[in-house]
């Protein structure tokens, strides 16, 4: 690639990769690229960066086969790879996913499967700050409470049982900047149409409802956003760090997945709410497959102080509270 031309946007995000510890010297990175110009910005960077950090780079592109034109578009994909000199592998979608989530889903389990598969630590996504408030928007909303509105963190595991990261080096960069550094640089991107459809809900936020809220309320409210999601960032590890303590103290999980869940009462009666709302949240994530409310972790809650042999009414899946003396026993 010759000489690399090195531009503040280089700088910034080399100073984030040292002082966060996003992709360490020597590491193993599964780049996800879909070929749209924030992920073409990350390669780039990455690429440009590597005789500095010595990383072995792969990457992994993703075809939904949602588009007519998804196979050009991995092809695109291939042919930027085999120019930048990173090896590439295209996985292909048996099944035409209905939702973005389920999408999402089947992507990350890609991600998983090619990061053991091809012994990588780390996987490397092209989030920015435009994407954090978009997601923070998007589950405040849906009604989601702190660790929802922090979603889109530098750094979290990819799966709680393998020791593999996901990180966003270009999480501190707006799509406006992507989309300068890569008009600054000639990259060739490849636009997804389906990023101006508005069935989908992000995309009636990007393209409606942040242009209204910059427009009337705050022209940098994207950034505004981005900077209260790295705030509750913090204040949720804290206490969620707080919670697994008294979680260790509160809680018996059974030995059968068949058995009683106990949580002893007087413990979390002595804590915080917050502290209660999420210890009680944990068990009923553990107890049940469904998503987990607001209301349902309220039942819970207003079982700490309720009177012996009070009970709620069934849980997603069946599972009924019921308090006796300090206990409240939750049966599958």
């Amino acid at each position: 690639m010759g000489e690399v031309a090195w531009s503040a946007m280089h700088a910034g995000v080399h100073r984030q990769l040292r002082s966060r510890s996003l992709l360490p010297r020597g590491a193993s990175g599964l780049v996800a690229v879909s070929g749209g110009q924030d992920s073409v910005c990350l390669l780039k960077l990455l690429v440009d960066l590597r005789p500095k950090w010595g990383w072995q780079l792969r990457v992994v592109h993703c075809d939904h086969q949602w588009r007519d034109d998804s196979a050009a578009n991995a092809s695109f994909v291939r042919q930027l790879c085999a120019e930048w000199g990173v090896p590439c592998q295209v996985v292909t979608a048996a099944a035409v996913y209905p939702t973005e989530a389920a999408a999402r889903q089947w992507r990350y389990r890609v991600f998983e499967d090619l990061a053991v598969q091809e012994n990588c630590s780390y996987v490397v996504t092209g989030h920015t700050a435009s994407d954090r408030a978009e997601t923070l928007l998007y589950n405040l909303l849906r009604g989601s409470g702190t660790d929802g509105l922090q979603a889109l963190a530098w750094r979290r595991p990819l799966t709680p049982d393998r020791p593999i990261a996901v990180v966003r080096p270009i999480l501190g960069l707006t799509r406006q900047q992507t989309g300068e550094f890569c008009r600054q640089f000639a990259l060739p991107i490849w636009e997804d149409a389906t990023n101006q459809d508005p069935r989908y809900a992000r995309n009636r936020i990007r393209l409606e409802l942040l242009p209204y809220l910059q427009e009337h309320f705050n022209p940098g409210t994207e950034t505004a956003l981005a900077h209260t999601a790295e705030l509750l960032t913090a204040e949720v590890e804290l206490l969620e760090s707080m919670a697994g303590e008294l979680y260790g103290q509160a809680v018996t999980a059974p030995a059968l997945a068949t058995a009683a869940w106990k949580i002893q009462r007087s413990p979390l009666q002595a804590a915080p709410l917050a502290l209660r709302r999420r210890v009680l949240r944990r068990v009923l994530q553990r107890v049940t497959v469904a998503q987990v409310s607001f209301e349902h972790v309220e039942k819970l809650v207003a079982l700490l102080t309720a009177p012996n042999g009070s009970a709620s009414d069934p849980f997603p899946g069946g599972a009924i509270a019921r308090v006796e003396g300090d206990w409240i026993v939750v049966k599958p």
